[in-house]
């Protein structure tokens, strides 16, 4: 695969068939489109003609370009529109009513604006799935507020609970509200498609908000404060309420994460480490006397892993039979067999030089999903969609191009 190849949807991929026009930039609405792609559908990539989508010059570049977009523009096919003129809006507006699904992640009302809503294509395009992701969703008090994932992450409450008590809370070294965010738009647009493909709706609209998103995964938080006044408090590297969970450094400073919180595991743990009387001990037999004790537990395992190396406790885990884990780096997946052998890495090829980007999943044993081609050039395709599907010639290409509505072919 190169820079410049050209190449058609999987037909063995389940969304084959499925044209979806991607719009929005940075993370969230791209992430879905990724997905989407992955898994065979054509995703057309709209991006303004001057410089694209800002991921193109984010963090690590080679020959100017960021190495993440390779990733997140997999599969894509590239098209520049500028849909600040009319002109640009009018070819967006085919496209649009040409496919199956739209994935946004304007500020909510902007689609609108542009005359570009789901209400106005819903006359000429009924049956479109038209997927929406913002910072607080489509409407409520905060709809109009500038939505970024670290700040949404902070008002779902995952911030609240990730950290050690007394500090600022913390965040992963990732955007992960966006990610989470595009996974639900994806799940929403399937769902949308399965509901129109058995009858019981047309197209609809998929809203998904970042900060929806995140507070989709906070477990037990809500019952709990609901039902008992219970407000779940950061607690570092462990797991309120579950005992022992926890990371331990071992000697020669790597970490290793220990889950020994079944009642049978706990004493198969205790004994692994030379600590029978524990493995016995009433105190301890069930979790809510775990909890009681976790820190005297934390403790015996703290100087166990201090004064063995990651091997020696892994080995021990094992036999065991106890859950634990290193920490790893992205070096040590790639130097890893397990990640190796389930295919995690596809490795593509941009301008003749090997790179590796990242499998996605889930997997499918039938119907696969798989890297065509690496993420292209600003408006490489542009020939290919603007000609073969809305049917303009060589002509009509170049005045676009001279007006700035799309990018020059050079």
């Amino acid at each position: 695969m190169t820079d410049q190849t050209i190449s058609q949807p999987s037909v063995n991929g389940p969304l084959a068939g499925v044209r979806v026009i991607e719009l929005g930039q940075l993370l969230a609405g791209p992430f879905a489109g990724s997905m989407l792609a992955y898994f065979g559908a054509e995703v057309i990539k709209i991006e303004p003609p001057k410089g694209g989508d800002p991921i193109r010059g984010w963090r690590v570049l080679e020959n100017g370009t960021s190495l993440w977009w390779r990733s997140l523009g997999r599969n894509k096919k590239s098209v520049t529109l500028d849909l600040k003129q009319e002109q640009g809006r009018e070819l967006a507006r085919k496209l649009m009513d040409s496919a199956d699904v739209v994935v946004e992640n304007f500020r909510p009302g902007v689609m609108e604006k542009w005359g570009l809503g789901p209400e106005e294509l819903k006359a000429s395009n009924p049956d479109l799935v038209f997927a929406r992701i913002s910072g607080y969703g489509q409407d409520g008090p905060y709809a109009s507020r500038p939505g970024f994932a670290s700040v949404c992450e902070g008002i779902s409450g995952f911030r609240y609970v990730n950290g050690f008590p007394g500090q600022a809370p913390v965040r992963p070294n990732l955007s992960i509200g966006d990610t989470i965010s595009g996974i639900h738009a994806v799940l929403g647009i399937v769902m949308a498609l399965l509901s129109k493909e058995k009858g019981n709706s047309a197209g609809q609209v998929v809203d998904v908000a970042l900060y929806e998103s995140m507070f989709n995964l906070m477990e037990a938080v809500v019952p709990e404060f609901s039902g008992a006044g219970v407000i779940r408090e950061p607690s570092g590297t462990t797991l309120t309420g579950i005992v022992p969970t926890n990371t331990y450094r071992c000697k020669g400073g790597k970490y290793v994460v220990i889950g020994g919180n079944g009642d049978s595991i706990f004493q198969r743990l205790m004994i692994g480490i030379g600590r029978e009387d524990l493995s016995v001990d009433p105190r301890l037999s069930s979790n809510a006397g775990r909890v009681e004790h976790e820190a005297e537990i934390d403790e015996v395992l703290a100087q166990w892993c201090m004064a063995h190396e990651l091997s020696e406790i892994l080995a021990v885990m094992e036999q065991q039979r106890v859950p634990a884990g290193p920490i790893y780096s992205v070096e040590d997946m790639f130097n890893d067999p397990h990640y190796q052998a389930r295919g995690m890495f596809e490795r593509v090829e941009i301008d003749g030089k090997p790179l590796d980007i990242p499998a996605i999943v889930p997997k499918l044993s039938q119907t696969p999903g798989r890297t065509q081609w690496p993420g292209g050039a600003v408006g490489s395709h542009n020939q290919e969609v603007l000609q073969d599907i809305l049917g303009l010639e060589d002509e009509e290409l170049t005045r676009l191009a001279e007006s700035g509505v799309v990018s020059s072919p050079n």
